[in-house]
């Protein structure tokens, strides 16, 4: 995807995110969140959050995997630490697994910004297909 051989996937388009760093069992997700992205309390929605953690997670366990070999998620779990703005600038969502055993894989997040402050993170349990 980076490089341009797989096409952006529509969801990413949507969001307004893209993959900016890829290797076996690591993956990082990168956005500037906007009032696009807000909820109708004045912040951006948790919803945005948890797609980053998601997409991190799931790619970082793809890496892993065969060519040809899918995944689909049947657990996450994301915790919201503070609030995020169109103010926030550049959120960075890292992925990595932790275990990629032969029918079921998990990975953990972190979503934080430029200097390297926390927001959300979380983990993730998929079964390999």
């Amino acid at each position: 995807m980076m490089a341009g051989g797989v096409p952006q996937p529509p969801m990413e388009k949507l969001l307004g995110y893209r993959l900016v760093q890829a290797e076996p069992g690591l993956a990082v997700f990168e956005c500037v969140p906007g009032e696009q992205h807000y909820n109708p309390i004045g912040v951006v929605h948790g919803g945005l959050a948890m797609a980053l953690l998601d997409s991190a997670m799931g790619c970082s366990i793809n890496n892993l995997l065969a060519a040809g070999v899918g995944h689909t998620t049947v657990e996450v779990k994301v915790q919201l630490v503070r609030a995020v703005t169109a103010a926030t600038g550049v959120l960075r969502a890292t992925g990595r697994a932790v275990h990629a055993g032969k029918r079921v894989a998990t990975a953990e997040s972190r979503l934080e910004d430029a200097a390297g402050k926390l927001y959300a993170h979380g983990t993730s349990t998929v079964v390999i297909l």
